[in-house]
Order: structure tokens, then C-alpha cells, then sequence
């Protein structure tokens, strides 16, 4: 019978088969205390099993609150822990409550991230993943070659419909391939939803007439899934490309719902994410969330971006994208999304820790702010990611463009 396996980082005052025997007991057929009923062919047959234990180090200062040393010591260790398919079948929000579930509560660890999640091939038949994926974004807006430029509608919320009309026509007149909502707007008092779609599709398919470049736009459609169905139609009857979902405020089996729908490119916002992740001891690595995501079937996913106003480090986010380069059963590979303080200017080190443009380059402020306007601000990014894969430097690129060298002015001492 297919196991899943599972990867985590733990740190726990107790010996380190003993700790890990508790997760694999709480997480599968055993509680606190022995029970009637849970036999050895029960246990056989669906009680999880630690596969490994490699300790890293010990250490004299507990990560998280949880259960006191009497030794003072803490050890830190990579375990494996499996579970039979049987357990769950392909029910992704049970898995999920196997993988993680109760496992933060369990007094006996002091540390506990989950890094990584092998799944058995049975997974790609019940699951499709993206139904555009990086090769679908690039069809439906037309760019090939480089990166989709992008920025968010700022402010983020408080424009009239009519504000934000213009300032999407002024974005698809300077050539942007990508623009969307902020994740603070859906349908706001002074910006109906509906109306919103309206007035911006207005903008975005007379332009389309005229120059035969439709810009991708991702309506923020959160919401309950009723609503979420109902926002999804406008679009698609607006003659949309894109919706985006704040997946970790709707959830796995919502987002799928919006997947599986198959008419729009699906723009997969991780706001939220920093509590999952941001302690080195505690939650979830991108390598394991992203894997579940794709599973469900989003074409586009935040990664961060080099340089970035948040507090992920260059290399996190530079791992983030090579785990979205990584190929996935026989889905599609999905568009890792690079924003947080992005201008031209990371443009250059981003190309040179990645080797990629496989990329939707996301930059709010570095566009909406330049000096010359945001017309000039979409050129300055597209000068810039040219420069950088014609392999000049950010001081070469300033010198030959000008939109650039406002924005280095501007920015270059962010």
C-alpha cells in the first residue's frame, strides 16, 4: 500500500525515538494512553511509522514553550514519519490535519516544521493541477522571453471605480503585461465588485482592440464560495483572463473549487504567510506548502522577491523559486510571483541567483511611484529586465535608459 512521507524539523527535551514515536501515535491511530480496540493489526495496518531520525544538534534554550527540560538539554533532529494512503485517501484537508494538525500542541516538542511532503504518483490522477501553468499565463497575455511585468492597484483601497479605470488605462497604454487588486479589496463601499470588473474590462478589451494586447488583470475574488463562484462568472462573462485568491484566508478545498472551474488563470496570494513560516521552529517550509498548492491547482504563486521590504532573507526566497522550477508529476509548472518593494533595480541580482524568467515580476510602488509616472514606471521594469539578461550591470542600464535612471535616483537608496 502507497505511503505518504513526511519531513520535519523538530527540537524536544526527550529522547529523540521517543518524541518521534509520540507524533507518529497522535497522528494516526494512538492517543495518551492505550485504548480498547486499537489492536496490532490495527496498528499495522494504519499507525503511522517513523522512517528515520538524524540529529542535527543540542542546544541549552528551548525554540517554543512546551514541555521543560530536566537535563537542560534540547535536541534538534530531521525525522520521517509515514502514513498508509488508506488513512485518508486523496482528501487534502485530512491530510493536511495528519501532517500538521494537533502536532503544534504536543507538549513533548519545543520545535516542529513541516519541510517537505513526498506523495505517491496515485496523486497526479485525482489531482490535474495547473490548468494554465507558466506556458498558459505566457499564451494568454503574449509575452514570451521575459518576465510578466506587473504591479497591484495603489492605493490599495479607497479609489473610486472610475480612479481605478484610469489607472489601468494609463498601465496597458505603457505596455504592463499584469495588474491586480490589492489583497485588501474585493468589493469595498465606494468599489462594487461587479462595477469594478465592469469599468476596469471596459479599459482592458478596448485596448485589446486597438494594440492586440490583452492585459492579464486578477480581480480579487475571496470571499465564501458561493460568492467566489458568482465573481468568478463576472469575469469570465467580462471577458477576463485572471481571478486571485487569498488562499491561506479560504482555503484548500475553496481555492480548488475556483481551480477547477478552468476558465481563468488562477493568482494564488499567500498574504498571511509569515505566520506559517517566519519562525525557523515553527509551522510550515514553502517546499512543503507549495507542493500542496500546485496539487490543488494554482498558475501563479507569491514567492517574495530579492531585497524585499519583508523579513525573508535572499536565499529563502531564491529556494522558494527553484522548488516552483522543480517538475511535479506531469502538471504544469506554476509562475512563481516576485513582489515585496520590488523596482528595476533587483532586477539584475534576481536574474543572476535564479537563471530564470520564468517570472511574473510584481512592483507596486516601483511602478505606481516613479518619478515620470507609472506609464514610465512599466517601462523602467522592462528596461531593466532586458539589461539584465543582456547580462549589463544596474550602473551600464542607467547610463543607456532613461526611464531606468529615474528610477535609480528614485529608489536606489531603498
Amino acid at each position: 500500500m502507497e505511503r505518504i512521507i513526511a519531513t520535519y524539523y523538530i527540537e524536544t527535551p526527550y529522547a529523540l525515538e521517543k518524541a518521534a514515536q509520540v507524533l507518529a501515535g497522535e497522528q494516526s491511530s494512538g492517543t495518551f494512553v492505550a485504548v480498547p480496540g486499537e489492536t496490532e493489526e490495527l496498528k499495522e495496518r494504519f499507525a503511522a511509522r517513523v522512517e528515520s531520525i538524524e540529529h542535527l544538534e543540542t542546544v541549552d534554550t528551548a525554540a517554543i514553550p512546551g514541555a521543560e527540560s530536566k537535563t537542560g538539554n534540547y535536541h534538534r533532529a530531521i525525522i520521517k514519519v509515514s502514513w498508509s494512503i488508506e488513512n485518508f485517501g486523496y482528501n487534502l484537508p485530512v491530510l493536511v490535519s495528519t501532517l500538521q494538525g494537533n502536532l503544534y500542541e504536543i507538549t513533548q516538542f519545543t520545535g516542529l516544521k513541516l519541510m517537505d511532503i513526498d506523495l505517491p504518483e496515485s496523486f497526479s490522477k485525482h489531482y490535474a493541477g495547473a490548468k494554465f501553468g507558466i506556458d498558459g499565463c505566457r499564451q494568454l497575455t503574449n509575452i514570451y522571453n521575459r518576465p510578466l511585468i506587473g504591479t497591484i492597484i495603489k492605493p490599495s483601497i479607497g479609489l473610486s471605480i472610475q480612479q481605478t479605470a484610469d489607472i489601468v488605462k494609463t498601465l496597458a497604454e505603457a505596455g504592463i503585461d499584469f495588474i491586480k487588486d490589492d489583497e485588501l479589496l474585493s468589493s469595498s463601499a465606494n468599489s462594487n465588485f461587479n462595477d469594478r470588473v465592469e469599468a476596469v474590462m471596459k479599459v482592458i478589451n478596448t485596448h485589446a482592440d486597438k494594440t492586440g494586447k490583452k492585459v492579464m488583470f486578477a480581480f480579487n475574488i475571496s470571499g465564501e464560495v458561493d460568492e467566489m463562484m458568482q465573481r468568478y462568472e463576472t469575469i469570465v462573462n467580462a471577458g477576463g483572463t485572471s481571478a486571485m485568491v487569498s488562499i491561506n484566508s479560504v482555503g484548500l478545498s475553496a481555492t480548488k473549487k475556483i481551480c477547477d472551474q478552468g476558465q481563468l488563470a488562477i493568482h494564488a496570494h499567500r498574504n498571511g504567510w509569515g505566520m506559517m513560516t517566519r519562525h525557523p521552529l515553527l509551522g510550515i517550509d514553502f517546499n512543503a506548502y507549495q507542493k500542496l498548492w500546485r496539487l490543488v491547482g494554482v498558475d501563479q504563486l507569491h514567492v517574495n522577491g530579492i531585497q524585499n521590504k519583508f523579513w525573508e532573507s535572499d536565499d529563502s526566497v531564491v529556494a522558494s523559486i527553484e522548488s516552483l522550477k522543480k517538475p511535479f508529476y506531469h502538471h504544469k509548472n506554476i509562475l512563481p510571483v516576485v513582489s515585496s518593494g520590488q523596482w528595476g533595480g533587483q532586477a539584475f541580482e534576481t536574474y543572476r541567483r535564479t537563471n530564470t524568467v520564468d517570472l511574473l515580476y510584481m512592483a507596486g510602488g516601483g511602478i505606481m511611484a516613479h518619478p515620470m509616472g507609472a506609464g514610465a514606471g512599466v517601462v523602467a521594469l522592462q528596461q531593466a529586465w532586458k539589461a539584465a539578461v543582456d547580462g549589463l550591470s544596474l550602473e551600464e542600464a542607467a547610463k543607456l535608459y532613461p526611464e531606468f535612471a529615474k528610477s535609480v535616483e528614485k529608489f536606489g537608496t531603498k
